[in-house]
């Protein structure tokens, strides 16, 4: 078995666009996505032109990974 050395991995987030305008900038490029930060996983609303902060809310505790157990 070879390795492909040549192609790169690369990691890609999809970024939700949400309807609406930037209070601070007034620009209409809000995106939702999750973030991992020291309180764990969230799921925040930002704007994409000024990074304004508009939600964050708490996430699954292991992001993007779901346990079985988190199903029952």
């Amino acid at each position: 078995m070879t390795e492909d050395r040549d192609t790169p991995t690369t990691l890609v987030l999809e970024r939700t666009p949400v309807d609406g305008n930037c209070p601070r900038c007034g620009a209409e490029e809000l995106r939702r996505y999750p973030v991992v930060s020291e309180g764990g996983w969230f799921q925040v609303l930002k704007c994409q032109n000024c990074l304004l902060s508009l939600d964050r809310s708490p996430w699954s505790r292991l992001g993007p990974i779901q346990l079985l157990t988190d199903l029952l």
